[in-house]
């Protein structure tokens, strides 16, 4: 039986001045990490692939440059100095946050590490803020947006979608029949509402999709630092987010740590890792209707397992 969700702060005057405050600070942080991004791809960089699971044998599709984790540790000093009581969990540095945290700041330095190495010029850099679980705060720096230059994408729980400060409005262009999903490769298949986009970095989906670029976009391996930015964008755009529990697709409340890793230690935020599913409500139904077809989940699983 499935534990129902607790139901999700709702913004009131208190908190939302605090949450205002953060996402000022992501979009601040935000911007440092993508500036240092872009003055290194002028220049030779160092870089390493991590070891997957139990095996030493480092794994040729999870990179990690210097750059990341220069800027991991830029950001975590600079919070240390602004919210010394405040958890952070960054996808470079091996540590364990602690569960009881009520503020947890979720960091991916470099997200589309293999792209930005590459100088593939699609790349992000993700600060969000979970309160007891809940996405409160976020921004994310994208090397293009969808005013074609890079720039950060900022929100906090109860606002608006913001780019640089200003406003995210969607604009339709008139007459185009088919849209685009973003999809991890091997994901299932185009339909014949839109076509697929692959582009390394769930928070540049994330972003796309709240921009209204992405009619659509799905997660089947990811982790909280790759999402906890980029759900706050989302729900400021008015798109929605969902989470699988069983068998059934519900809407996505907060993140939480899985109910048991090893006899080791207690499972953490860092252990977490669950099917997403995010964007406008008509292409979510299309979406989960298709991936509803026998061995869809398990194959696109399988697939970004390496399996």
């Amino acid at each position: 039986m499935t534990e129902e969700p607790e139901p999700r702060e709702q913004p009131t005057e208190s908190n939302t001045a605090f949450w205002e405050e953060l996402e000022a600070t992501a979009r601040e942080l935000a911007q440092a990490a993508g500036t240092e991004i872009a003055n290194a791809l002028g220049r030779s960089i160092t870089v390493d692939y991590k070891t997957k699971g139990k095996s030493l044998e480092a794994a040729p599709t999870d990179p990690v440059s210097e750059i990341d984790r220069a800027v991991e540790e830029m950001i975590r000093a600079r919070l240390s100095e602004l919210y010394p009581d405040h958890a952070i969990l960054g996808e470079e540095k091996e540590d364990q946050p602690p569960v009881s945290a009520e503020y947890l700041w979720a960091i991916d330095p470099v997200d589309g590490t293999t792209n930005f190495v590459n100088r593939y010029p699609l790349f992000a850099a993700s600060v969000g803020v979970l309160h007891e679980g809940m996405p409160v705060a976020g921004a994310v720096w994208c090397s293009a947006s969808h005013t074609l230059g890079s720039g950060v994408y900022h929100a906090h729980w109860g606002g608006p979608l913001r780019f640089e400060g200003d406003v995210v409005k969607a604009v339709e262009n008139q007459g185009v029949r088919r849209s685009l999903s973003a999809v991890p490769g091997g994901g299932p298949g185009r339909s014949a509402s839109w076509d697929n986009r692959v582009t390394g970095s769930a928070a540049i989906e994330c972003a796309y999709v709240a921009a209204g670029v992405f009619t659509t976009a799905q997660f089947w391996g990811v982790r909280a630092w790759d999402l906890a930015a980029g759900l706050v964008l989302i729900e400021a755009a008015g798109r929605e987010a969902l989470i699988r529990e069983g068998k059934t697709w519900e809407p996505f409340q907060r993140f939480s740590p899985p109910s048991r890793i090893s006899e080791e230690r207690a499972a953490t935020l860092r252990d977490w890792s669950r099917p997403v599913l995010v964007g406008e409500p008509e292409g979510l139904a299309q979406l989960r209707e298709r991936i509803r077809r026998p061995g869809i989940i398990k194959r696109a699983t399988n697939r970004l397992r390496g399996h």
